[in-house]
């Protein structure tokens, strides 16, 4: 496993999104466009490779945790702005959402 220095770690910003609408790719058998909330950063797209465990409806509203400042890349011709986090269980590829325990503003920073 590599390593990241505390200093390289300071650099990641993560923030509380809130999932405000979720469209299919088309070509993407893995992606959602998901159209998120970051509070005073915006609205920002973000592509995820969540659709085999998560349907459209059940991610609506959903309050997230994110890598807000990425470079923007382009995924299926989308400009993905962030990075959502999840854990993924490589052996039954179930991929669970990383969430807030309890409701929090989004935007709001996570240190």
């Amino acid at each position: 496993m590599e390593t990241a220095s505390f200093d390289e770690w300071q650099k990641i910003d993560l923030r509380v999104a809130r999932i405000k609408n979720v469209d299919e790719i088309p070509g993407a058998d893995k992606l959602y466009k998901l159209t998120i909330d970051v509070g005073e950063l915006g609205e920002r797209v973000i592509c995820a490779g969540i659709k085999q465990n998560y349907a459209k409806e059940d991610l609506i509203g959903k309050e997230i945790v994110i890598v807000a400042n990425l470079e923007p890349r382009k995924m299926k011709g989308i400009e993905s702005q962030g990075m959502l986090l999840a854990a993924c269980n490589e052996d039954h590829g179930k991929v669970v959402l990383l969430q807030p325990e309890k409701e929090i503003e989004e935007g709001s920073k996570i240190s």
